[in-house]
């Protein structure tokens, strides 16, 4: 398996990885919509490949901490494997890699809303217990899938807020599923 950065030429591959990973067109049409929103940058885009297929993707925008606007943060969504591949380790080294990359350049905390069983073994914590609320309010039944991460030490704990993630990504209706 190789991992590498995306680049625009590669807008079809990541796309066709969001369409089977998901098979529906909402995480798709949201992909396209964060890659092309100038209020996501600084933006990480990953691809999975096995034998030059593409079968694995991941992409990190810019989120705000409403309380520390220096605190540079980012807003894993979405992660995607091909069906065929999955349960191969490609998720997990695309998040693996992703946060040495984000933790080398730009990043101090990492949110997500996921799957709770799966993000903490890549060190995710649950965020609202820890001082991080969400963009939307997130039912309780649920609550546990909103998740934090910090890239640098001690910071946790000395921060905290509300978590304003991009445009393409601030619409109430994304945050319902």
């Amino acid at each position: 398996m190789k991992i590498r950065q995306t680049t625009q030429a590669d807008l079809d591959d990541i796309l066709s990885v969001e369409r089977a990973a998901f098979n529906r067109d909402s995480e798709v049409n949201l992909t396209r919509a964060l890659l092309a929103d100038p209020s996501a940058e600084p933006r990480l885009s990953l691809m999975a490949y096995v034998d030059d297929q593409p079968v694995g993707h991941i992409l990190f925008t810019k989120g705000i901490l409403t309380n520390h606007p220096d605190v540079a943060l980012s807003f894993l969504a979405p992660l995607a494997v091909i069906p065929k591949f999955q349960r191969q380790g490609i998720g997990g080294a695309l998040i693996r890699r992703s946060l040495e990359l984000l933790a080398e350049a730009y990043g101090d905390l990492i949110v997500v809303l996921g799957h709770p069983a799966y993000y903490p073994k890549f060190g995710f914590k649950p965020a609202l217990e820890l001082g991080f609320e969400p963009t939307y309010p997130i039912p309780a039944k649920v609550a546990d899938a909103w998740m934090v991460q910090a890239l640098k030490p001690n910071i946790i704990g000395r921060v905290s807020g509300r978590v304003i993630c991009c445009d393409a990504m601030n619409k109430p209706e994304i945050w319902r599923e």
